[in-house]
């Protein structure tokens, strides 16, 4: 019965770590300078938002750690927001004047690349890498 009480109070002292927990690394690489910030926000295969990243950047790279994530499929999106305004600035005819680009490199045909194509699968920890497309030349 010692035996058993000692057990149980040793169980309740050791943290409980979840095997299911997962890092995601995300290296977006090629960014046209360093102004501003990099904004990501990742999604569940149920394209419910799971949580919006906002990072710096540095010798035109930037990396992203996502930490706590469960096997699944996910995708993400993403945008080199070069003047801070957290927004995705376009031109007159909606042509993105800022980097911007999806997971899996995925691209679309006038607009976005579809949901399915974005998504990808984890089942341990993992690092992606991301090229951002610019379309319209810095002035």
């Amino acid at each position: 019965m010692k035996n058993l009480i000692l057990i149980v109070i040793l169980l309740l002292f050791i943290p409980i770590i979840s095997p299911s927990q997962i890092t995601l690394t995300v290296e977006l690489e090629q960014l046209r300078n360093n102004n501003g910030k990099l904004l990501l926000e990742l999604k569940d295969e149920n394209e419910k938002v799971i949580k919006g990243f906002s990072e710096k950047i540095s010798d035109n790279k930037c990396v992203i750690i996502i930490n706590g994530l469960n096997p699944g499929k996910y995708a993400f999106k993403y945008f080199h927001d070069e003047n801070n305004d957290e927004e995705i600035n376009t031109n007159f005819m909606g042509i993105p004047k800022e980097g911007y680009g999806f997971s899996n490199n995925a691209k679309g045909t006038y607009g976005p690349p579809s949901f399915e194509n974005m998504l990808f699968e984890i089942s341990k920890s993992d690092t992606v890498k991301c090229i951002p497309s610019y379309i319209l030349k810095q002035k």
